[in-house]
């Protein structure tokens, strides 16, 4: 009976100890990690189409990940981009501190000091750009600020080709002339 007792009183003790702990604690290690499948550093990745250079992409770090829901690409350190036309000759430039590019949907989000400059002069800031390399068409739903040569347009959205030579601002804001 003595030892059924002191059989008791320990397993009480064992659970109250078990119980006792930050919950916190075993859900961080309980918690599944999604981890790289691939890990770059200064990494140049080409995007052709048809045999031709469309982008050159370049990344301090790049980590690809693979999950049952999606497939995507991030570069948290930053990207640049050089858009090339039919001739391989440069149109027009990006530039952001992160980028993300869904694979399947062939989509890339370029976030962070997003910078856009065209072969005409012309530079685009915001804080977010999205490309659609499908279309190869890029767009935002953010704050733009567009300058040119003569003028300064800022205003919430735009899209444009990646040329970025004929932009359309949606809700414009305010137009600066500099002449």
């Amino acid at each position: 009976m003595r030892l059924t007792i002191w059989c008791i009183l320990l397993l009480n003790v064992v659970l109250v100890a078990c119980g006792s702990g930050n919950t916190e604690e075993v859900k961080l290690v309980s918690a599944e990690r999604v981890l790289p499948i691939e890990t770059g550093k200064d990494v140049l990745i080409n995007y052709t189409d048809s045999g031709s250079t469309k982008a050159k992409v370049k990344a301090p770090l790049l980590e690809r990940y693979a999950t049952e829901d999606k497939n995507y690409t991030e570069m948290r350190k930053g990207i640049s981009v050089e858009f090339l036309n039919k001739n391989g000759t440069i149109e027009s430039f990006l530039k952001a501190k992160y980028a993300i590019r869904y694979d399947r949907e062939k989509r890339m989000v370029a976030r962070n000091d997003v910078v856009v400059l065209n072969t005409a002069g012309d530079t685009l800031r915001t804080e977010e750009l999205i490309w659609e390399e499908a279309t190869q068409r890029v767009h935002s739903d953010k704050f733009v600020r567009i300058t040119t040569k003569t003028e300064i347009i800022m205003g919430d959205g735009f899209e444009s080709d990646i040329t970025f030579k004929n932009p359309k601002i949606y809700k414009i804001r305010g137009i600066v002339n500099l002449k």
